[in-house]
Parts: C-alpha cells; structure tokens; sequence
C-alpha cells in the first residue's frame, strides 16, 4: 500500500537511517544522470539522501554539489535548488539494527563538510550523493557497486551532458569504474518503499 505523506507531517513518519530520494531536476546534468542509469523500475531519482530526526525536525544528511556533505532541514532539501522536483520518495532499510543506525549518522556527522566528488570516482576526494550514502552504510553491506555507464540505453552513445562535464574536468568519462546512483540504490532489494512526501 502507498502512503501518500507530506513534508510538514509529524517526524514520526520519518525515522532516523530512512533513505529518501529527490526526483528529477529539469538541470542538464540531472537529466544525464536519469537517462543513464534507468532500471526498470518507474523512479527517477537523481539525488539521495538519509534522514535523522533532530530535536523533533527532520532533517536531512546528503552530499550536493557546491555545498558538500552537509545537514540540512527537510524543507531545504525537497527544494534543492529551486529546479527540483518537491516530490521524494521515502524508503527504509529491511531489518537493519538500531545500532547500524546511529553508526552510520556518527559517520555522516564525521565527513560533514567533504567536499562534492564532481568525478564521481570512488577513490576522488569527497562524495557524490550516492557514494556518501553507500559508505555511511557500507558496514552493513545495505547497497552494491556495479560499474557505471554514462551511455545513453537506447542509443549506446555517451549522453552530451557528461561529455560536457568531463571535458570542463579535463578528465576521461570514467566509463565501467565501480560505483552507484540514486536510481540503482533506490531498486535495492533491501529497501522498502513507503510512498512519496510531497507538499
């Protein structure tokens, strides 16, 4: 059954070590990252985040460009950056420990203020948005990397927007290095699907 829940709900709807995921942005490189990374599933999500209840507000850990990992209220993060989609998608890890929970939140607190990993290689400094959540849960084994493709599916050529990107970089499309992306994690057959938050 989908919940249909709304941002401003009490933050007992949302629970600390939930996984929520932001639609699509109308950005160029947002809708690179859709297009490439579709699984079948009906998501596109492009952004990723992990929720801990604070004092009663929800709020938000995540790693954005420009601003790096950092911990933010739930309002600022449904608005990302005023192209966005507001609806997110709310997901909770099957059976994970309560302990789990709090580890991962002390290692999300630890890399507040990493830089954003424009590379999107695992071994660059700082984390991509996905990268930051599979290491905050990676002792759990909560999420895969698989190798990533910044192919377009249906044509098998690079999509346009991650040229550009990595031509600005100055560095080679890192084309079958390990990674994630928020349409992968969010098909995870460790997470459950509770519905979308929306306004």
């Amino acid at each position: 059954m989908t919940i249909l829940l709304t941002a401003c709900q009490a933050p007992t709807d949302l629970k600390n070590g939930d996984i929520i995921f932001r639609g699509k942005s109308n950005g160029s490189l947002s809708s690179a990252i859709d297009e490439v990374t579709q699984t079948g599933h009906d998501f596109h999500f492009t952004h990723i985040g992990v929720v801990e209840v604070k004092d009663g507000k929800v709020m938000v850990w995540h790693a954005a460009p420009e601003k790096g990992v950092i911990c933010e209220s739930l309002e600022d993060f449904t608005s990302g950056n005023g192209k966005d989609s507001v609806v997110v998608g709310h997901f909770r890890i099957k059976g994970i420990a309560n302990h789990s929970i709090e580890e991962a939140l002390e290692l999300a607190n630890k890399y507040k203020g990493q830089p954003y990993d424009y590379t999107y290689i695992m071994e660059s400094e700082g984390f991509y948005c996905s990268e930051f959540v599979y290491t905050i849960f990676e002792q759990d084994s909560v999420f895969v990397l698989d190798p990533m493709t910044f192919k377009n599916p249906e044509t098998g050529e690079y999509h346009q927007g991650w040229i550009d990107h990595y031509q600005k970089m100055g560095i080679d499309i890192p084309e079958g290095k390990p990674g994630c992306n928020p349409n992968g994690m969010a098909a995870s057959d460790k997470l459950d699907f509770l519905g979308y938050l929306s306004n």
